[in-house]
């Protein structure tokens, strides 16, 4: 690149990094709901970023939680701990991991070097750990005394399930198994793998796991290779998509498309009803596109890339799809545009006090396309049997602090077996947990 080219980029970037000017004319809640308000759409020459810098949490400080709750450090000292799954005896696994890398950035223009500085930015261009750790509360006192290395060697795993003595975890290229026994440290045998994934350029990399309750089943999401499938169709075979696989024989089908996104997994009250949690589209502006969460239809159809919740074009993606817009479910609940909702776990197990009795925990990792930013929170979506029922409600607040860096940023929630609420956090390389303050005082 020559000279003033290296200058013109610089600036751009330097521009794009600061937002550029386009701001949110709406509060993330207009975006949020069962009918969220959807404006006209706002592309900009260079889209929106504002990103938070990632700078951790001082010594002593942690997230702020809703009156009636307290936090406390369940671990520390992690690396890019990004997912976790609760053993029947109470063991806690977290997935330390990150992105693999992506040869194609190398070749792919100022856009994706821009992208890349956004993303060093955050905090989310490190080299992954690659290993899953498990962490034990042994004197059930709400904190991890015990830290082992349950497996090591992997490729970005995230998604975890445990059926019978078969532990599943998805790796970004293929989910495998491993034998497991209750209460092992660590699992030296050799993987097998179940079946492959999509992978490759992964711009969407995690790939998540749910056993259904009978464990004949898992689901694995699997995000787009793109934002709105702008490298071409192609390459999108199989991905922003829900597979079910035959636990039995290995055999996979497609549950569900059209699912830009999908990263959080959950099972509804009945058992039968499975929920996720998906990003949707970026660069039409800070108040569009929400994120949302949705009941999951089998053999549905969700809109993306031709349409964005239910059946809004998205005039950007050609050639254009009216065929398949015209089968677009809307999603049923929307969670603000561009906040990163990642986590999804049902409060069932919880012990929290009202109103985090019945509904839906989410992780918002937070958003970079947002002027101001969205996200950097835990929430809470109260349900009503099997369907949300009234607005979010903050349950965990304070990863950004007052000169907007992040101090962590949320990404897996899940119940632990006393019922605490853990939280992981990719940038404060910590799990949190939260408890009713009544029975777990406040960290100093």
């Amino acid at each position: 690149m020559s000279t003033p080219r290296l200058l013109l980029a610089a600036v751009l970037a330097a521009a794009t990094l600061n937002a550029c000017g386009e701001m949110a004319t709406l509060p993330v809640e207009a975006g949020m709901g069962p009918s969220p308000q959807l404006p006209a759409p706002n592309t900009t020459l260079i889209p929106t970023v504002k990103t938070a810098k990632a700078v951790g949490w001082p010594a002593g400080a942690h997230p702020l939680p809703a009156s009636g709750l307290a936090v406390t450090e369940f671990a520390r000292g992690l690396d890019h701990p990004r997912w976790l799954y609760v053993l029947p005896n109470g063991d806690v696994l977290v997935a330390e991991t990150n992105a693999p890398p992506k040869p194609a950035e190398a070749s792919g223009g100022f856009k994706a070097w821009a992208a890349g500085l956004v993303m060093k930015r955050a905090g989310a261009r490190t080299d992954s750990a690659n290993r899953i750790t498990l962490l034990r509360d042994t004197r059930h006192a709400g904190v991890a005394d015990t830290r082992s290395v349950l497996l090591e060697g992997l490729n970005s795993p995230f998604g975890m399930a445990l059926i019978g003595n078969q532990l599943y975890v998805a790796n970004a290229d293929a989910v495998v198994r491993f034998p497991y026994e209750t209460g092992q440290l660590r699992i030296s045998a050799p993987g097998v793998k179940v079946t492959d994934l999509p992978a490759g350029l992964n711009h969407h990399w995690t790939k998540n796991l749910l056993a259904s309750p009978d464990g004949s089943k898992l689901y694995v999401s699997v995000g787009s290779n793109s934002n709105v499938g702008e490298n071409g169709m192609e390459i999108e075979a199989g991905r922003a998509a829900i597979w079910e696989i035959d636990v039995a024989s290995g055999a996979k089908r497609l549950y569900a498309s059209g699912l830009r996104n999908p990263v959080g997994m959950a099972w509804a009250p009945d058992g039968k009803t499975l929920w996720t949690a998906v990003n949707e589209r970026d660069e039409l502006g800070s108040d569009l596109v929400p994120d949302y969460m949705t009941s999951v239809r089998d053999g549905g159809f969700y809109g993306w890339p031709y349409s964005y919740f239910g059946q809004h074009v998205d005039t950007r993606v050609q050639p254009p799809r009216p065929d398949l817009v015209a089968s677009a479910i809307a999603p049923d609940y929307a969670l603000g545009p561009h906040t990163a909702s990642l986590g999804l776990a049902w409060s069932g197990g919880a012990r929290l006090p009202a109103p985090f009795i019945d509904g839906m925990f989410v992780g918002q990792h937070g958003s970079w396309n947002r002027n101001p930013p969205s996200g950097y929170k835990v929430i809470f979506v109260p349900f009503r049997g099997n369907m949300p029922d009234g607005p979010a409600r903050d349950v965990l607040t304070g990863f950004l602090n007052e000169s907007g860096e992040a101090q962590g940023r949320p990404v897996g929630v899940a119940i632990d077996r006393q019922g605490g609420l853990l939280v992981a956090d990719d940038v404060g390389n910590a799990v949190w947990r939260v408890a009713p303050a009544s029975t777990m005082a406040a960290p100093q």
